[in-house]
């Protein structure tokens, strides 16, 4: 048996929905389509779909209720001093330091509802 699928995107929950949609507007500088105001908001980056939904009713505690986790949206950066000027511009400024690594240099973001933004510059040529 082969599981079959027709693709694959990110979805982010918040039951704050338009604050995360004004969020990723901004950073991305895109509006998002498709968009069902308070329901659903897509946004189209190179090579990846990520939406963001208000959970149904019913399901509202669970997202509530989420902790942190090892899932990341990891964005590659240009230039990381920017990157970092840039979201300190919309009022959410990297909380931590610079880490160095084998393939580059990141920092930890954060958007709205808490989920883990990681900025990446590459060493990689």
């Amino acid at each position: 048996m082969i599981f079959e699928y027709t693709d694959a995107f990110v979805t982010l929950a918040t039951v704050e929905v338009e604050i995360l949609i004004q969020f990723y507007t901004k950073l991305l500088g895109q509006e998002p389509k498709p968009y069902i105001p308070n329901v659903y908001a897509e946004y189209h980056l190179a090579g990846l779909r990520l939406g963001i939904f208000k959970p149904r009713n019913a399901d509202e505690e669970e997202f509530n209720n989420s902790s942190p986790n090892g899932m990341s949206l990891c964005l590659e950066v240009r230039d990381l001093e920017s990157a970092i000027a840039y979201f300190t511009s919309l009022g959410y400024p990297p909380p931590g330091e610079i880490i160095s690594a084998s393939h580059g240099r990141e920092i930890y973001a954060y958007d709205p509802a808490g989920n883990r933004l990681i900025l990446h510059q590459s060493s990689i040529i």
